[in-house]
């Protein structure tokens, strides 16, 4: 496998919660993600241009908790909000990144086995960031890993207060080829 090169890093969070993200409710998972890839892109590259062939990978053990909690209040007998669909795929938040920077690279979401730690990304990830380069499939790859904390089954999903384990997390990197 060929080594990696690291363009930036960005840690969330910084202190305060992920802003709102346009077209997700429910949960501060997306926004997070966002938040997170728009920062590491945003040091490795400026501003948003030129499409670039930058892969997307986004790295989760947990995944959106309060959304699969929000879906699964929801079809114990109330209306499910259409959004709740659309955001439980997480290759959709990745899509907006993608959009919103004219990224062009492949878009991949894994489940690792294990959560990365915080500040960390896990290895598999940084393994497959390392093929998709190798395969000629990007020039660069942001890999993200974000964990949601475990909502309490009585709390508001999108308040990182009322989770039961800690607070939201995520690391964003963006790599090349070494």
């Amino acid at each position: 496998m060929s080594p990696l090169r690291t363009l930036a890093t960005v840690h969330w969070p910084p202190g305060e919660p992920p802003p709102p993200l346009p077209g997700f409710s429910a949960s501060t998972f997306n926004p997070l993600v966002a938040a997170v890839a728009e920062r590491c892109l945003a040091a490795g590259y400026g501003e948003p241009g030129e499409p670039r062939r930058t892969g997307l990978l986004l790295a989760s053990a947990g995944g959106d908790r309060a959304t699969a909690l929000a879906i699964d209040t929801g079809a114990a007998g109330h209306r499910m909000p259409p959004l709740l669909f659309f955001q439980s795929n997480p290759n959709a938040v990745l899509g907006h990144v993608a959009a919103r920077w004219g990224l062009t690279g492949p878009v991949v979401a894994i489940s690792p086995p294990e959560a990365a730690g915080p500040g960390e990304v896990p290895p598999d990830a940084l393994e497959l960031a390392a093929l998709l380069l190798a395969d000629g499939d990007a020039d660069q790859v942001l890999v993200i890993a974000a964990e949601q904390a475990e909502p309490a089954r009585d709390a508001d999903p999108a308040c990182d207060a009322d989770r039961a384990g800690g607070t939201d997390r995520a690391t964003a990197v963006l790599v090349t080829a070494a």
